[in-house]
């Protein structure tokens, strides 16, 4: 079994490992303008870190170690946000701001209030795409919200999610006005401890061993440019016995009739090529195994 964890380790698929300082150097936290109704709520436990943290410094490194692309626009940061009953109709009067990614119930949020299973956490905010990603279709990820998410843009609704720990995409293209600012609105719900999802030690009136709940967004969210044709995911299945690595990826519609390369960087015997419905095998001549020891990792670049 440990064999097996570090073949998964050592082959899996990195584009790029980023060391990232959480203090950015030459970032400000001075108060601008449209900053001036944040703060870190007081009362709390805090590390020495969140003195760093502020609506121009907000988790700023690309969220996702796999699949990196160059082109993407955080949207962490300031939003609107509201408490209302659960059952009541999309909401155009918002409580105040909200510092995404951090869950409503925490100080970095600026909120720390209870959402409850009888109520609805809405959010709000504009944003615009670069010019640059003219023709480009426009995906919007979310890395986590818990529990219950659904998404509108420009008032059309893009979708829902259920899950609070996976992270999830909309396409939002076709929602998307020519130009100038897009809206977005993200509702959610989350019964804690009253419904059947995972929760972990979550609880809606934490004592003892029990934590307060998670509600709402707490992970990046971003947008991202890509082309018609692109890929959707990968599936890599290391065989540690024969140095092979199976290689699986789900792409979009317009990509079907198209070749895939993929191309483990520094060995450049180690290539592949085939149809995108068709795996690709890459062949690796003594795989380095990752261990605590040696902690080596394979860098993977797909075209």
């Amino acid at each position: 079994m440990q064999s097996r964890l570090n073949t998964i380790m050592s082959l899996i698929n990195r584009n790029r490992l980023w060391l990232v300082l959480f203090a950015v150097l030459g970032v400000s936290c001075n108060t601008a303008p449209r900053q001036a109704d944040y703060k870190v709520v007081d009362g709390g436990l805090v590390t020495g870190w969140a003195g760093q943290v502020c609506p121009k410094n907000v988790l700023g490194r690309y969220p996702r170690p796999q699949m990196v692309r160059k082109r993407w626009l955080n949207l962490n940061g300031l939003w609107d946000y509201a408490i209302k009953p659960k059952d009541q109709p999309q909401t155009n009067k918002f409580d105040s701001r909200i510092l995404v990614p951090f869950p409503v119930e925490s100080a970095l949020s600026g909120v720390k209030k209870t959402v409850g299973s009888e109520n609805r956490l809405w959010y709000r905010r504009t944003f615009e795409i670069p010019h640059k990603w003219k023709g480009k279709r426009i995906l919007l990820h979310f890395g986590a919200v818990d529990w219950e998410t659904v998404v509108w843009v420009n008032g059309k609704k893009i979708g829902s999610h259920r899950g609070g720990y996976d992270p999830f995409s909309f396409d939002i293209t076709d929602a998307l006005k020519r130009k100038g600012k897009q809206q977005l609105i993200v509702s959610v719900w989350d019964p804690t401890d009253k419904n059947w999802q995972s929760r972990g030690k979550q609880v809606s009136k934490p004592k003892g061993i029990w934590y307060t709940a998670v509600t709402g967004i707490w992970q990046t969210v971003w947008l991202e440019p890509v082309a018609p044709a692109y890929i959707k995911s990968l599936k890599i299945t290391p065989d540690i016995n024969t140095g092979n690595v199976h290689i699986n990826a789900d792409c979009s519609k317009d990509a079907a009739d198209l070749f895939l390369e993929a191309k483990l960087k520094g060995i450049p015997s180690s290539k592949a090529k085939n149809k995108v419905s068709k795996d690709l095998l890459l062949s690796i001549k003594e795989p380095k195994l990752w261990s605590p020891d040696s902690p080596f990792l394979y860098d993977l670049n797909m075209l």
